[in-house]
């Protein structure tokens, strides 16, 4: 066997392992989907790496000072206070009474409501962080197995070429192709070492992204996914049901609500708030006994202007609250559409395209070898071949990166990977 057809052989082998996956079936309508499920090792690394996170830590600290924030809230608003009093003039005074702020208002129930409310938004902002992180994580991986497979193909290309240059050389030696497909001969296997050089650099880049936020886990342990995805399940039919329960939505919601609370409070905060006050003793011989009351006069502040600021706070996190929701929708719709697309090019990929790659490079390989087509034609016909195996490989990562997309804004990404630690 010639060194060029060593090399053809070689590439010919890495495209078929490239792209081999077991194909898409095409279920018929009747058919329930695949199960939202990933692997187990998939899953446990993608939960263990985003538990560990730091500002997963941080958001779980958050959230675990908004829980003592609400217990505080819950507690009564004022303090007694112990007052004893002592007097020695014409007649002997001693007196011990003890005041107590009133909350006339129910302040404390509006602080309650409040803290509630804010207690909500962050551990509904906590949720969010974590599907954040675990669709960075899983397009990292995504990205670094492409990359990798990308890799493979390009050292292919490279031996391809590299035998392609030599036999073109001798052929050349020996007469039988001009200066011109010498010339393109090496070009090619120069361009061959760029890709290969640029896809190596890629994955390490790729290999960067997964890193910091995998940290202390080596490559060769990191998981691997197929591109066996299921169709979407039929809860997808009701995308505004899916849009209302993610965790981004909740927590505007509760901002507003929060909002509203504070409204609330800073009506409260105007009424008035008496203070009773019981005193008893002894004025030489004779027992005192003393009640008073004191109520604030709101006359140099009548505290108007903090009840139309939270007005005002009010209606901008209402807007905002509206705001996500409708980006959150057209998120979902959007990757809903995506996935779908992807998902139905590759099946037809898996079904056919794969085939046929394989089945050209045969037809290819023996019509070079036969003496059929000259080298320019070969050149070129491969390198279609190769693109052809890229491209593939570009449009399992966008499906890839369709579905944990979908999966993030559609809340379904916890029934994937399963739900993380819970704080």
């Amino acid at each position: 066997m010639s060194t060029n057809t060593r090399g053809t052989v070689m590439l010919l082998a890495a495209l078929i392992l490239i792209g081999d996956g077991r194909a898409v079936a095409a279920e018929s309508d009747g058919e329930a989907p695949a199960p939202i499920k990933s692997d187990s090792s998939l899953a446990a690394f993608v939960r263990a790496v985003v538990d560990s996170n730091p500002q997963v830590n941080s958001a779980r600290a958050a959230l675990d000072a908004s829980a003592a924030l609400y217990r505080a809230a819950g507690r009564p608003i004022y303090n007694p206070e112990l007052e004893f009093e002592v007097e020695d003039a014409s007649s002997k005074t001693r007196a011990l009474g003890i005041s107590q702020t009133v909350d006339w208002g129910g302040k404390r129930d509006a602080r309650t409501a409040v803290a509630e409310s804010e207690r909500r938004t962050i551990e509904a902002e906590y949720l969010a962080l974590r599907w954040q992180l675990a669709n960075e994580l899983l397009s990292g991986l995504a990205s670094y197995q492409t990359e990798s497979a990308r890799l493979d193909l390009a050292q292919a290309r490279l031996a391809a070429m590299q035998d392609f240059a030599a036999l073109s050389k001798r052929r050349f030696d020996a007469g039988d192709i001009n200066q011109i497909e010498l010339d393109l001969a090496t070009l090619a296997y120069a361009d061959a070492r760029i890709q290969k050089a640029t896809a190596a650099s890629n994955v390490a880049e790729a290999s960067q992204t997964v890193g910091s936020l995998a940290v202390n886990s080596p490559a060769s342990e990191w998981p691997s996914f197929s591109a066996e995805l299921p169709r979407l399940p039929a809860t997808a039919e009701n995308p505004q049901d899916l849009v209302m329960t993610l965790p981004q939505v909740r927590a505007a919601s509760f901002r507003a609500a929060a909002a509203a609370d504070r409204v609330e409070l800073r009506r409260r905060e105007r009424r008035l708030d008496p203070t009773l006050s019981v005193m008893g003793g002894k004025e030489d011989d004779d027992t005192l006994i003393g009640l008073n009351v004191t109520i604030p006069l709101p006359v140099r502040n009548r505290f108007n202007h903090e009840v139309t600021a939270a007005v005002a706070e009010l209606g901008r996190a209402q807007q905002a609250s509206r705001d996500v929701s409708r980006r959150a929708y057209t998120r979902l719709l959007g990757a809903q559409e995506r996935y779908q697309v992807s998902h139905e090019a590759w099946g037809d990929w898996e079904k056919t395209g794969a085939l046929s790659l394989q089945r050209q490079g045969d037809l290819l390989r023996r019509l070079w070898e036969a003496g059929e087509i000259d080298t320019t034609d070969y050149l070129v016909q491969l390198t279609l071949t190769m693109n052809t195996r890229e491209s593939a490989l570009d449009l399992r990562e966008a499906m890839w990166r369709a579905w944990f997309e979908w999966l993030v804004a559609s809340g379904q990404i916890d029934q994937w990977i399963g739900p993380g630690e819970t704080p």
